[in-house]
């Protein structure tokens, strides 16, 4: 029997091999025509306007956390659920719940603090409620 790393290590080696050589490849065949146009920043083929560095309210990423948190949980629950009657068969009821549970208490507890902290809460500007008193 051949050792199972010597494939795993030619897999990285190839992996690594032919990225680097299309980018090589790339770099020798393309042609170079510098302009000014090229340099130019594109967004979405609109003129930028005023500066690249606004404010974001920084809810944009609380949401985005806790999108991720709540997607990896999502990712690590559904194996879980896959094997469970397996589990349970083999390991007991006690040893394939509780793992779990407590994993998803760690996460309602997360949670709690962030709704606590109003982490969950979005916030309208003062126009917003401005035009909302309008209407």
């Amino acid at each position: 029997m051949s050792n199972p790393w010597i494939a795993i290590g030619a897999l990285a080696v190839v992996a690594l091999a032919i990225p680097i050589t299309m980018m090589v490849a790339s770099a020798l065949l393309r042609p170079s025509v510098p302009e000014q146009g090229k340099r130019a920043v594109y967004e979405s083929g609109e003129v930028p306007t005023g500066d690249t560095r606004i404010k974001f309210n920084i809810q944009y990423y609380m949401v985005a956390l806790l999108f991720v948190v709540f997607d990896i949980e999502t990712v690590l629950i559904f194996p879980w659920t896959v094997i469970y009657r397996d589990a349970v068969a083999n390991v007991g009821l006690a040893e394939a719940l509780v793992p779990m549970l407590v994993f998803v208490g760690i996460l309602v507890i997360g949670l709690g603090w962030a709704w606590r902290n109003g982490a969950v809460r979005w916030i309208r500007s003062p126009r917003a409620q401005a035009q909302r008193v309008e209407q």
